[in-house]
């Protein structure tokens, strides 16, 4: 059974930082894509960031260039994503995601990615 399980988020002011972590289980980490998504209220959710399992290039949404970064442990199974520069607008509920199936080595883990799994999220509040 898939288990993602995340931590780390908090209140914050505008220019601060956070890292959220995302625990991972049940299944061969190395071979899914692993991604985090994010949803304010009234608004449809967003992908955020997105990396293969076994590594590669990063995706990262316009709205979080420069300022996010998606990372890995794979000896722990362990996602981040360290947040830099928050402003308001990146207020929401964060969830960390892997893909409904396996994908080849390589796969570039952005929007064409079907992210099938999510956590139970984790709140990340910016004040300006």
């Amino acid at each position: 059974e898939v288990q993602l399980v995340e931590s780390g988020g908090g209140s914050v002011q505008a220019g601060g930082s956070l890292r959220l972590s995302c625990a991972a289980s049940g299944y061969t980490y190395s071979r899914y894509c692993m991604g985090w998504f994010r949803q304010a209220p009234g608004k449809e959710r967003e992908g955020v960031a997105g990396i293969y399992g076994g590594g590669g290039l990063p995706y990262y949404a316009d709205s979080v260039k420069g300022r996010f970064t998606i990372s890995q442990d794979n000896a722990k199974n362990t996602l981040y994503l360290q947040m830099n520069s928050l402003k308001p607008e990146d207020t929401a509920m964060y969830y960390c995601a892997a893909s409904s199936g396996m994908y080849s080595g390589g796969w570039y883990c952005g929007p064409r990615t079907n992210f099938g799994y999510f956590g139970q999220g984790t709140q990340v509040t910016v004040s300006s």
